[in-house]
């Protein structure tokens, strides 16, 4: 068989090539197809977002009027309504809050979309931090301060992060969690994913009658500083005392969690699922930030029962257990952190079970 000669055989390349940018285009198409199929489809809520938003009113309509904010200033603010596809963002940026990872979802898959592949682990989710499914309130039904409140992110618009001399709007904060918070990866500025969550924060802040410009109380994290306390420096020891009676009975004795039947109750602090060494959690990278959430938002119920030095030293005890590395710390740092979150666990339940049976017959020496 006589070979191709120069004319066809690059005729046969140009074809090849044509042919497989039209295979990339049709999967573009059909992918593009089927993001709009979801996001046309109704929307399941999960309990609490089924609860939150039916309080706050959420339905279609050419007006808004918020009954949060009449029954509590008596004033009845009429806002522009949301369209049905507005409704349907809001109520999917919710369950994104709600349950990130799709526990809760016949299909977290198309649910979530696809959330789980810019997290590592299996407990992240956002409500984790941005308690009360982005909007933490005390029993009086005032914002918690220093909540992380997803509302008054939205009216923070552009933020100043010191960490990165940039400003960054609301979309750009949501991508810098997925590093921060969830040890995983950002997410593309125009995924749906951000796109959700940004609508719900939005409702939100009309919920609520935030206004751009002004300062709110659970905007971010209260920082708690050396400075702050007693300065008595912050102790290893001390911390791990206070992990052990105030936090322990949710997170685990060594931090690793509470998951019941499959479903994740409390997050780990430490292990494979907590954050890395890099996130802005740990204290050894900032020490103020992690003893500022503790001290507004734990122990659950019991918020702001813990004294300014307690936060710093719990968070110091936390952020000293094993954890993944980030991603500039090195291999050999990486692989240090993967041996100690494999050996520590079982070795600390060992000597436990060594030494329990000797407490309740104590020979009183």
């Amino acid at each position: 068989m006589k070979p191709l000669a120069p004319g066809p055989k690059k005729a046969a390349r140009l074809a090849l090539l044509i042919g497989v940018l039209l295979a990339l285009y049709a999967l573009a198409v059909a992918k593009h197809e089927e993001r709009q199929r979801i996001r046309d489809q109704a929307v399941t809520l999960t309990p609490g977002c089924a609860d939150k938003l039916a309080r706050y009113g959420l339905v279609a309509g050419a007006t808004y009027v918020s009954p949060y904010t009449l029954a509590r200033s008596g004033q009845a603010i009429v806002r522009q309504g949301y369209s049905d596809e507005d409704v349907r963002a809001i109520q999917r940026g919710c369950n994104i809050i709600d349950d990130l990872q799709g526990q809760l979802a016949a299909d977290p898959a198309r649910e979530r979309w696809n959330a789980t592949r810019f997290v590592r682990g299996t407990h992240t989710s956002c409500d984790h931090c941005h308690q009360g499914i982005g909007d933490k309130q005390t029993a009086d039904g005032v914002p918690q301060p220093g909540s992380l409140s997803l509302a008054a992110s939205w009216v923070m618009a552009d933020m100043y992060d010191q960490f990165t001399g940039i400003l960054l709007p609301y979309e750009l904060r949501q991508m810098q969690c997925y590093i921060n918070s969830s040890n995983g990866f950002k997410p593309n500025i125009a995924d749906d994913l951000i796109r959700d969550v940004t609508a719900y924060g939005r409702f939100l802040a009309a919920a609520l009658d935030l206004r751009f410009g002004n300062r709110y109380q659970e905007q971010g994290i209260d920082e708690v500083t050396a400075s702050s306390t007693l300065k008595r420096g912050d102790d290893y020891v001390r911390g791990g005392a206070l992990f052990r009676d105030r936090c322990a009975r949710c997170h685990g004795p060594q931090g690793l969690g509470t998951v019941v039947d499959g479903k994740v109750l409390f997050p780990a602090v430490a292990g494979p699922n907590a954050f890395n060494l890099q996130s802005r959690n740990n204290f050894s990278f900032v020490s103020t930030i992690l003893p500022g959430f503790i001290c507004r938002n734990m122990p659950p119920g019991e918020e702001g029962s813990l004294s300014n030095q307690d936060c710093r030293d719990i968070a110091f005890y936390v952020s000293n257990l094993p954890r993944p590395a980030g991603d500039k710390q090195g291999p050999l740092a990486a692989l240090w952190q993967q041996l100690m979150m494999r050996v520590m666990p079982p070795l600390i339940r060992t000597v436990e079970s060594w030494q329990r049976p000797a407490e309740p017959g104590g020979s009183g020496t």
